[in-house]
């Protein structure tokens, strides 16, 4: 295995290819720290953040955020012939699940990663309020896709990735992601920042669904880059930390589509 600093400079300077096999990395836990720790020793790093010019779209409805995410992805590589209102006749249903949108990325030949802590409808969503309405008739459906996911070409991972995992791959300039978060907490930042999400619908510390972009990683403040579709901002950042309670709250399954950006000028 590389000690970190000379992994960081080999993946950072085009000397270290990573694959999805490669994300799990012992380095990658204590990315933060140690970058931190370099910095201090002097050694130098030639990149402390990386951000990807992702296109900002806005989500039309309070359900389709997911779409609109598949729609910033589709934009960020350079295919320009679609709207969301294609993408939603593609899907065929108001009630999106991630791997509603990994048959869709594989529709387009996205080459992707879909990462997830439960294969399948997890039965326990049906105590959260968010979930209740749509649960009942999305659970069939949804298992049937996750069933047919290997026939269709579609590859799952059943495990979890950690935020330090997710810098160290937008860092290799090859990755962006989509990740489901709890919008409840995510507006947290949003009060904090001045500004809020026009389709937050979110009770008094319920979940509540919610797609975003990440798209860059500053290792000086430790903050992402993010594209949310449910505000006019087009850009936006958020703490690691806010965003990894965000993206591990109870009703999320840690879902991320990690997009292989394979040929595209970043």
């Amino acid at each position: 295995m590389w000690p970190l600093h000379i992994f960081l400079n080999k993946l950072l300077n085009g000397g270290y290819n990573v694959h999805e096999d490669d994300v799990n990395l012992d380095e990658s836990n204590n990315f933060k720290s140690a970058f931190r720790n370099e910095k201090k020793g002097k050694k130098d790093l030639s990149i402390q953040s990386h951000f990807i010019d992702v296109p900002h779209i806005k989500q039309e409805h309070t359900w389709d955020c997911g779409l609109a995410c598949v729609l910033m992805v589709l934009k960020t590589l350079h295919i320009n012939h679609y709207d969301i209102e294609d993408l939603h006749a593609f899907c065929n249903t108001n009630s999106i699940w991630t791997v509603d949108l990994a048959y869709l990325l594989h529709k387009f030949s996205i080459n992707f990663s879909y990462i997830t802590v439960t294969l399948g409808a997890n039965p326990n969503f049906s105590l959260e309020s968010f979930y209740k309405k749509h649960l009942g008739d999305d659970i069939v459906r949804v298992n049937m896709l996750f069933n047919r996911s290997r026939e269709a070409g579609i590859n799952i991972e059943c495990r979890s990735i950690n935020g330090d995992e997710i810098a160290v791959l937008i860092m290799s300039r090859k990755y962006i992601v989509v990740a489901l978060v709890d919008q409840f907490i995510l507006s947290q930042s949003w009060i904090e920042d001045f500004y809020i999400s026009d389709f937050y619908i979110g009770t008094s510390g319920g979940y509540t669904g919610h797609y975003i972009v990440i798209c860059g990683y500053d290792a000086v403040t430790d903050e992402f880059e993010i594209r949310d579709p449910a505000i006019s901002r087009s850009r936006g950042t958020i703490s690691s930390k806010c965003l990894e309670k965000a993206r591990k709250s109870f009703g999320t399954d840690e879902d991320i589509l990690l997009i292989h950006l394979e040929n595209v000028d970043t």
